[in-house]
């Protein structure tokens, strides 16, 4: 069978009704509607560090398989930290950057990067892209990083001698949850009071929450969470945020059937703002701001307004975002996250195989310390089969590396 393949420097170049087909399924991220916004507003390109280079893989004339991509000039934006490999290679005189990166830009969410027609044999469309990497080294790119796949899908990649690196991150899962009530009947004594108690101090102050999706979004929400959104940003960060307001609205536009807006008003006035994304694959919380601190704000806003949400939609877990041992008191647990990454320079590319052995022990340590800390009951623990299930995927590639 006789493939072309290559890269595009926009998505542009491809018909939305061709990516929808290939993205079919694949969560929110990937679609259309989101990489092509990041493009068309100024969010990615040459002046941001992130220039598109989506791989595509055609069969014919036939578009049957794609992977968002982008030339990397520095890691800013990735989450998944690389500036020390960046650091080993100028020491020895020679160029990381550009790099080739799959991933969704500035959104750490596992999620299908290769885009394939169902029709298809995902091993050979696996096997041409690999190809087509390698012949993309010889334009003196250093390296290829394809960020947060999901586990099931990694093992074609790793056959072709990518690394897989792993990295935690805290979710929560629906374990059949009717109600509300029934989570936090999960949870221990101690904990449900702290929860009652944080609820009743921002319930005292006034403050009541409102979860927005489609029509109920209005364009005077956006603009409200916009704003929250720089000013957050302006405050932690010293800029407005890396997204911009026309991206924003242009979601708001085209996506906004997949959007979760919390708002949190008192006497009835905005004071803070969430903006969540959803499909049946779950919930997904990325961006927040708020107007003023108040203790408990971002937590309900964010975390528990988002779980009372996917229990009442019926959604299998909820993902807040990367980082953060905080949320695993709200019951957000260990989940374990996957990237594969293969360098040019075969002695670096050993010398990181070497490093991922060693980081992936301290990740395991780091794992089970995690879980040890979850604000469960007895009872609930002993249903627990997130860190089984964990634990199986994450050691389903130990021996690629090793």
């Amino acid at each position: 069978m006789t493939y072309t393949c290559g890269f595009l420097s926009s998505i542009s170049q491809i018909p939305s009704d061709t990516w929808a087909k290939l993205s079919k399924n694949a969560g929110p991220f990937v679609q259309y509607e989101f990489l092509n916004g990041l493009e068309q507003t100024g969010c990615v390109g040459p002046d941001t560090g992130w220039t598109p280079a989506h791989l595509v893989i055609y069969q014919h004339e036939t578009l049957v398989a794609v992977m968002p991509g982008y030339l990397k000039e520095d890691s800013y934006g990735e989450y998944v930290f690389d500036q020390g490999w960046a650091q080993a290679y100028q020491q020895h005189g020679l160029p990381y950057y550009p790099k080739w990166v799959s991933a969704i830009p500035f959104t750490p969410v596992t999620t299908s990067q290769l885009l394939c027609a169902p029709d298809h044999d995902r091993d050979a469309l696996v096997g041409e892209a690999v190809k087509t990497i390698h012949e993309h080294y010889q334009t003196g790119c250093s390296s290829a990083h394809i960020l947060f796949v999901p586990p099931h899908e990694s093992d074609e990649f790793l056959s072709h001698d990518f690394l897989a690196r792993f990295s935690v991150q805290f979710q929560w899962y629906n374990y059949d949850y009717q109600h509300l009530d029934d989570f936090t009947a999960a949870l221990t004594s101690r904990k449900r009071k702290s929860l009652r108690k944080s609820k009743e101090k921002l319930s005292a102050a006034g403050i009541t929450f409102h979860p927005l999706t489609r029509e109920a979004i209005r364009p005077e929400h956006m603009h409200f969470f916009i704003r929250c959104y720089q000013l957050t940003y302006m405050k932690r960060s010293g800029h407005t945020g890396y997204l911009t307001p026309a991206f924003f609205m242009h979601l708001y536009h085209t996506l906004s059937q997949s959007m979760l807006l919390i708002e949190a008003r008192r006497a009835n006035v905005p004071i803070a703002s969430a903006l969540l994304f959803y499909d049946e694959s779950g919930l997904y919380g990325r961006y927040w701001g708020t107007t003023e601190l108040i203790d408990g704000l971002h937590f309900e806003c964010c975390y528990n307004q988002g779980i009372a949400f996917a229990i009442e939609n019926k959604l299998p877990l909820f993902n807040p975002g990367t980082q953060g041992e905080h949320k695993i008191l709200r019951g957000f647990e260990p989940t374990y996250c996957m990237s594969l990454h293969h360098l040019d320079n075969k002695g670096f590319h050993n010398g990181v195989r070497e490093f991922l052995a060693e980081e992936k022990r301290q990740i395991t340590h780091y794992f089970e310390q995690a879980a040890t800390v979850l604000p469960f009951n007895q009872a609930m623990k002993e249903r627990l089969i997130t860190k089984t299930n964990a634990q199986v995927i994450f050691h389903c590639a130990q021996h690629k590396n090793e």
